[in-house]
């Protein structure tokens, strides 16, 4: 996985044909973003920092909004 910018993350959250599955665990929140069953990308906060990774040719889900 690589990191991503913000918009190209919530450009793949928004999509209607992605599901998205959410994890809170202390001080650490997961958001992680799949196609079928296909982990596409996440983002994880913890504290004050965030950061938003994406598996290798995410591009092809990516969509015009």
């Amino acid at each position: 996985m690589k990191l991503i910018m913000k918009t190209e993350f919530d450009n793949l959250r928004l999509n209607n044909a992605h599901s998205v599955d959410a994890d809170k665990n202390g001080d650490k929140q997961v958001v992680k973003i799949f196609c079928g069953e296909q982990l596409i990308a996440k983002m994880i906060k913890q504290k004050k920092s965030i950061r938003y990774f994406a598996t290798d040719g995410y591009q092809y889900f990516l969509t015009d909004q």
